[in-house]
Formats: C-alpha cells, structure tokens, sequence
C-alpha cells in the first residue's frame, strides 16, 4: 500500500493481473456484494486470458472470501463480513477503492487494541538487535521525511518490528492494518501538500523508541497510543 502512493503498481503476470482487476471491482463497487460476475466467456475475452487463468484467479478471490463459485450458478460476489480484511491484498483493494469512514473507524479501533499490547510487549521483550534496526528505520524517517513513500516504509518498519519484538504471532500477522493507515494519513498529507511528513511525529517516535530501548512496557504503551490519536485525526480528514 505504501509502495503505490505514487501509483498502482504493475501486475507480474496474467494470473496476478486478473486477481487484481477482479478484487478492485469487488472493492470498488463496480462489480456489487450480492451479484454475479460475467461468465468466463466474456471475462476471458475482458481480460484477454484463458479461461485456466481466470478459474485460478477466481480461486484465489474465494480463499480470500471475496467471492463464491457454484456450479451451474456462476461467481457471486460475497458480502463484506466474509472478506479476509487481515489481507494485504484485500486491504490494498479496499486503499485504492477509496474506504469509508465506518471501515476506517473500525480499522483504528482494531489497530489500537494490537499496537498498544504489541508496545508493552515488545518493551519486555525486545532483544538487542531489534532494537538496533529500529533506531536504523527511526533514522531513516528523519533522513527521508520528505519523500511520502520512504518515510512510509521507514514508518511502517518500525511497527513491524515492534510488533515482531512482542512475540505474539497474532500480532506480527496483523501489521498489515498498520500499513493501511500509515498509507491512508500519508495519502492525505500529499493531498493537501504537506511536505515534511515527519513534522508533529518525530518526538511521538522519540518517546516511542526511548521507552522500548529502556524496557519501560507502560511508556511504551502511552508512546504508542500518541501515535495513534495523531493517525486517527489525520485518516478521519482522509476518507
């Protein structure tokens, strides 16, 4: 999500093509919660695919619980509580197609309940070399805060590796929520012509780092919960 700020990248090949121009139709609206896709016939002949690369990627839409397939029915698309929203790839779906303030909502009330467990952790049980990447990300930050797409990844960096240093697998499987917002505050920013993004964070990164390299799990948690309140006011501007 943060790699696309400047554009939607390209598809690697057929397979992964078709995934995407499906699920963004699903995301976007243009094919509905409820309807049917077109046959393979006439999806074959929009994609300019066989129909052994469409039946793969309709495959790969359904593990991901966007869509169901039946025999003699057809593909119907499936409603938003059967989607995978702990996807990135449906997470990336619903980035481009514009989320609404519900799903945002949501998404920063679930991300709040993970980061802040996943601060205190880490701050207990961070180990040195973690620690030494996070500060090298925290750098990069300063180094790139005007480059959106940089100081993103340098930004979500240090989320990932706070949530791995938690050793919860539940929460290292969860970053890509992160991603989502720190990709949708960035989004907005550029829509309105900020040009140093680490302006009004980096002291909240500061106490953030400082709190996990002293082992302080309820400065950690505060830390992060600073973060958050500033992400949460930037995305309810964005959507």
């Amino acid at each position: 999500m943060i790699r696309s700020l400047s554009g939607r990248p390209a598809a690697r090949n057929f397979h992964s093509f078709v995934i995407n121009e499906i699920g963004m139709g699903v995301a976007s609206g243009d094919f509905p919660v409820g309807s049917t896709l077109p046959g393979d016939a006439e999806m074959s002949d929009r994609y300019s695919v066989s129909r052994t690369v469409l039946r793969e990627a309709v495959k790969t839409l359904e593990a991901k619980g966007l869509v169901e397939a039946r025999a003699k029915v057809g593909t119907r698309v499936l409603p938003h509580n059967r989607w995978n929203l702990f996807d990135r790839q449906v997470l990336f779906w619903i980035f481009h197609a514009a989320p609404t303030p519900g799903f945002a909502a949501s998404l920063n009330m679930v991300r709040r309940g993970l980061e802040v467990q996943a601060a205190g952790l880490a701050a207990r049980h961070r180990q040195a070399d973690q620690m030494r990447m996070i500060r090298y990300w925290q750098s990069q930050q300063r180094l790139s805060a005007t480059m959106a797409e940089n100081y993103g990844l340098a930004t979500f960096e240090i989320h990932r590796l706070m949530a791995e240093a938690s050793q919860n697998p539940i929460l290292r499987a969860a970053t890509g929520l992160s991603e989502f917002a720190i990709a949708a505050v960035l989004r907005h920013q550029i829509a309105i012509g900020v040009q140093d993004f680490a302006q009004g964070k980096a002291a909240l990164y500061d106490n953030l780092v400082t709190a996990l390299d002293r082992a302080e799990p309820q400065a950690a948690a505060a830390a992060i919960a600073s973060i958050l309140d500033y992400d949460e006011q930037t995305t309810a501007a964005a959507v």
